[in-house]
């Protein structure tokens, strides 16, 4: 039984790891793309909106797009040995953000912008003036990235912050007999648990309030809850 229940264990660190890699995939991606379009409008002020959108996506289809997700993926493979992280899994939003940072992002990103300006000069897509202003540039771009990640992770951190207060704020009405104010904060955390990358602690007070409030609500609103309803609704995170 117990060698089971360290399967079970390992199975779910390794689901919760693979679920925090996808979306630092996914949130990386789209932060990198989003700033690689704001260092273009500073390099090239004078652009139209079309001018912009053709750079931005020569850049992309001329190797950075390609190589970003596997850049992406040896930066967290090689951020969590840098910082000792031994489960594989993140724990809190900082220890991510130190792995990032320890990962070399930003050179990985500052390698695959000089492949893209090459591969483009060489097809012929970007002249000699637009390939000058990119390589002048880089450093513009890449300081947009940076500044896109540090908001990014600002971002999480905030939003950890506020579903921590929609917690005790459902607890609190919880205690009052509350339910159309605890329904409130019951939205507000399920929105709060969209954007935020998948935390085991934190994801276990969310799915402990969702347990009791479904309870209660499937019950027509009944509070009066044994002590092993409480107890199992802990357990079942």
């Amino acid at each position: 039984m117990e060698i089971n229940t360290l399967d079970i264990q390992k199975t779910n660190e390794k689901e919760l790891e693979n679920k925090q890699n996808n979306f630092l995939e996914s949130s990386l991606g789209k932060t990198i793309s989003s700033a690689v379009d704001i260092g273009i409008r500073a390099i090239f002020p004078d652009f139209i909106e079309e001018q912009v959108i053709n750079l931005k996506d020569n850049l992309l289809k001329y190797g950075f797009s390609e190589g970003i997700k596997t850049t992406i993926q040896d930066t967290i493979s090689v951020g969590k040995s840098a910082i000792g992280l031994i489960t594989g899994k993140f724990d809190n939003i900082n220890q991510m953000q130190q792995a990032i940072k320890a990962g070399g992002l930003i050179d990985g990103i500052s390698s695959l912008l000089d492949i893209a300006i090459s591969n483009g000069s060489k097809n012929g897509i970007f002249n000699f003036s637009t390939a000058n202003n990119l390589i002048k540039g880089k450093d513009i771009l890449l300081d947009s990235v940076q500044k896109n990640i540090e908001k990014t992770f600002s971002k999480q951190l905030e939003s950890v912050e506020n579903l921590q207060s929609h917690i005790d704020n459902w607890k609190n009405y919880f205690e009052k007999k509350d339910f159309d104010n605890m329904q409130k904060e019951f939205e507000l955390i399920n929105k709060d648990l969209e954007i935020l990358v998948p935390m085991e602690n934190t994801i276990n007070k969310a799915r402990v309030v969702q347990n009791l409030h479904t309870l209660i609500k499937n019950r027509d609103q009944d509070f009066n809850l044994s002590k092993e309803e409480m107890e199992l609704c802990e357990k079942l995170v």
